[in-house]
């Protein structure tokens, strides 16, 4: 087995951009650290040529860690339905997290805060831990993503509230390192209320939104407000209508929040909760 070129004392993201750049038709990430599919996840999301097809093989606990953070789950739903990545679970998964192509062989190799990536390009080898891989990959099972794919949480968002609440929503998403609401960025139905209230949009226009989209539903929205209204972050107008009792206007309460930046709307936030 050769071992030259090795990527050594790279970051993740580099290692695995290294590899996308070298065009392989397939390339198979088995049993990837936490930071190895939030990495992989971004540079796909962000690669501007051919994307290969990313099977993503991975203990199923590890995945459902990863896609409690919006921001990255949601990304991975966007290139699931494009096509370019595809997750599947198993128990049986190697000591290393591997990268496997059919030309090339890395292992990934942490030691304190540096990362190595171990190369093996021998042809006989590679060829045979591709065949071996891919055979494990078909005997898995799909991950379920629950979680919308953030292009058509993008788009309906504009259609059903207004361009300036999606502006505003992807303006603070991309403030944000995570989103997962579990006091390490606030979670995806907060940041929508947030918005919705920063837009004067009505709560159940908002609410009906985020279930038809996949977010969450009506009750955990509604659960959501009454949480940020009695914190003071948000308050509510009654707005009369035709028929039935009057829907709620949701508005900013605090001067910090209506005074805040957008890209600050969720620092602001996140320290009022903390």
């Amino acid at each position: 087995m050769e071992t030259e070129s090795n990527l050594l004392d790279q970051e993740i993201a580099e290692i695995l951009r290294t590899v996308v750049d070298g065009a392989p038709e397939t390339l198979l990430v088995v049993n990837p650290s936490k930071d190895t599919i939030e990495e992989l996840i971004g540079v796909a999301t962000e690669y501007e040529g051919d994307l290969p097809t990313i099977r993503l093989l991975a203990q199923e606990g590890t995945l459902k860690d990863v896609m409690e953070d919006f921001i990255v789950a949601s990304n991975a739903a966007d290139l699931i339905d494009e096509g370019a990545l595809s997750l599947r679970t198993t128990d049986e998964v190697p000591s290393n997290s591997l990268i496997v192509t059919d030309e090339v062989v890395i292992a990934l190799v942490t030691a304190d805060d540096k990362v190595g990536g171990l190369t093996a390009d021998d042809d006989e080898f590679v060829a045979e831990a591709y065949d071996s891989y891919t055979a494990q990959w078909e005997e898995t099972s799909d991950f379920s993503l629950r979680t919308p794919a953030i292009s058509r949480v993008r788009d309906t968002l504009g259609e059903e509230i207004s361009a300036d609440a999606q502006q505003d929503f992807d303006e603070v998403l991309s403030s944000m390192e995570t989103a997962r609401g579990d006091g390490d960025g606030l979670d995806e139905v907060t940041i929508s209320l947030l918005v919705a209230a920063k837009n004067e949009a009505l709560l159940y226009d908002i609410s009906k939104w985020g279930e038809d989209v996949g977010i969450a539903s009506k009750a955990t929205f509604s659960r959501t407000k009454t949480k940020l209204e009695d914190m003071g972050l948000i308050g509510t107008e009654k707005v009369p209508i035709d028929v039935g009792r009057p829907r709620l206007r949701l508005k900013l309460a605090n001067e910090d929040l209506q005074n805040a930046e957008t890209d600050q709307l969720a620092g602001v936030a996140q320290s009022m909760l903390n």
